[in-house]
């Protein structure tokens, strides 16, 4: 298995960013969420699309909240 680290997307708002990224591990799928490349939290998934509908979910909280898509 190759350790490759995705961006799912990255949201910004003023002069900061959040980036999410998702890695297949050995034990399922991690998300990782880091703001201004600061770790913020990482959460493990059994599926892909389990750790993919997360990051979704997250996205569209913060877009609620002002933060805009960058890629």
């Amino acid at each position: 298995m190759t350790d490759v680290l995705r961006r799912l997307w990255r949201a910004r708002r003023r002069h900061a960013h959040i980036d999410a990224m998702l890695r297949q591990r050995a034990d399922g799928w991690e998300v990782s969420y880091s703001r201004d490349d600061r770790p913020l939290m990482s959460r493990l998934f059994e599926t892909e699309e389990e750790a993919r509908a997360d990051a979704i979910t997250r996205f569209r909280e913060l877009q609620r909240a002002g933060w805009i898509d960058h890629w």
